[in-house]
């Protein structure tokens, strides 16, 4: 059931419309959510915030809870935010400023936003939506193909802590789908060898087609995909980029076995306007269910944000200090 996977955390309409008020201080006194001292001032702001809200994702940070949450009820006007762009690079700036300061609000509840050079010209905040041309890729601008369950940038030492997908169009009602690592039954032999680093996770499409050759040869160097806790491990997974070591049946089979069980756990979350999915990408796998895109305006769209717990880790792969952008 979808409340055994999710901590779900409703605004009722006075919470929603103060969120709203809220956003729209924020709006007069910010020229735009990427501005720094929003970010670097939001944790202070969202103090203000519902109680249950503002505790629960700290509860998602800190404690033994579920590994994802759902937050529902800020309002999104469906005329106001224009049509899903054809591509990102075409999406009007402002129209959906609301749902951004919104969405970095949240995020300050977990950590520090980043983003990367080899997405979306190194936006902070990335459109999730179809792409004619793209409906067969493993990316969010796929649609015809199921896109595989996995790890926000696997592939990357400093991948995201927390990825939050905040919906602003989803009249199919097109499934997210989310798994935790929590729930995993492998046997001491399979668990022995996935925190071994027999395994190699590659840069997705969307990260290699701006990389260097020896950008990405270089993650060809093997990595475990258990980590941490071996009772309770957080996972390092991205099946259609990734493969045992060559000659290592072994570590394919434990693999194979990993991903079924992955599999058969996810959960369906169709996001409706408004609704914030967060999800713990160190104990979580997501992906998305199938669909046919019009591409007339009218499909699936939705906005990302990556946090990660602590930005100075990646300091050597940013340009400065104060940049939150990381080299791919």
């Amino acid at each position: 059931m979808l409340r055994d996977a999710l901590a779900i955390m409703d605004l009722d309409e006075a919470q929603a419309a103060s969120a709203q008020e809220l956003v729209e201080e924020l709006r007069d006194r910010h020229t735009s959510p990427e501005d720094e001292d929003f970010l670097r001032s939001a944790q202070a702001e969202s103090l203000s915030l519902p109680a249950h809200l503002t505790e629960g994702l700290r509860e998602l940070r800190y404690d033994d809870v579920p590994p994802a949450a759902l937050v529902r009820g800020f309002p999104v006007d469906d005329s106001a935010i224009g049509p899903t762009p054809s591509h990102w690079r075409h999406r009007e700036p402002g129209r959906t400023a609301a749902q951004d300061f919104w969405l970095g609000l949240l995020a300050s509840l977990l950590g520090d936003p980043f983003c990367w050079s080899t997405l979306q010209d190194g936006r902070l905040y990335n459109d999730i939506h179809p792409i004619k041309g793209n409906e067969l890729h493993q990316t969010g601008h796929g649609s015809t193909s199921v896109l595989e369950f996995h790890t926000e940038d696997a592939f990357h030492e400093y991948r995201c802590d927390y990825i939050l997908l905040l919906s602003l169009r989803n009249h199919d009602r097109v499934p997210t789908t989310v798994g935790a690592s929590r729930a995993l039954r492998l046997s001491g032999e399979d668990r022995d060898v996935l925190f071994q680093r027999r395994f190699v996770i590659r840069p997705d499409t969307e990260h290699r087609r701006h990389m260097t050759e020896a950008e990405i040869a270089s993650y060809e160097r093997p990595v475990a995909v258990l980590f941490g806790d071996r009772d309770d491990p957080g996972v390092r997974v991205d099946p259609p980029y990734m493969e045992a070591l060559p000659g290592d049946p072994e570590a394919a089979a434990a693999l194979g076995r990993l991903c079924e069980q992955l599999q058969a756990g996810l959960v369906d979350v169709a996001l409706e306007p408004g609704d914030v999915l967060v999800i713990d990408n160190q104990r979580c796998v997501h992906g998305r269910k199938p669909f046919r895109a019009r591409l007339d305006g009218t499909d699936r769209w939705l906005r990302k944000l990556t946090v990660t717990r602590d930005l100075r880790k990646s300091a050597g792969q940013r340009g400065h200090p104060r940049s939150r952008v990381l080299r791919g």
